[in-house]
């Protein structure tokens, strides 16, 4: 049975703007990564937006809220996975979404408030 998806929506997390709806032919989850105009974006949150018509509910419209994924250079392999930023530094959030609480949005480089990690 072929289903085709609904419009598709990306807004930017931060500062908060409509990037345009694109086609999408499969359903990005959380933390997965996608290219829209030459860009490459993190999925933090998809919400779906649901229709009332003929008597039942149907999905009418999916936003995904997106932010710029870091280079390569700001990223680090922990155990199975990518994480942002550099996982020696004690404020890391070993996280592939967030790259930490001090300086969340980077560079690793250079940041003022580094403190190597104790192992």
């Amino acid at each position: 049975m072929d289903q085709t998806l609904p419009p598709t929506e990306l807004i930017l997390n931060a500062p908060p703007r409509s990037l345009g709806q694109v086609p999408l032919d499969w359903q990005p989850q959380p933390g997965n990564q996608l290219i829209h105009d030459g860009q490459v974006y993190t999925v933090l949150e998809r919400r779906h937006r649901y229709q009332f018509t003929a008597s039942r509910y149907q999905l009418h419209k999916i936003d995904l809220y997106v932010q710029l994924a870091g280079n390569a250079e700001e990223k680090s392999w922990l155990g199975d996975r990518w994480v942002l930023g550099d996982i020696s530094c004690e404020y890391n959030a070993r996280s592939e979404l967030v790259r930490c609480a001090v300086n969340p949005d980077g560079p690793c480089q250079n940041c003022a408030h580094y403190q190597r990690r104790e192992s």
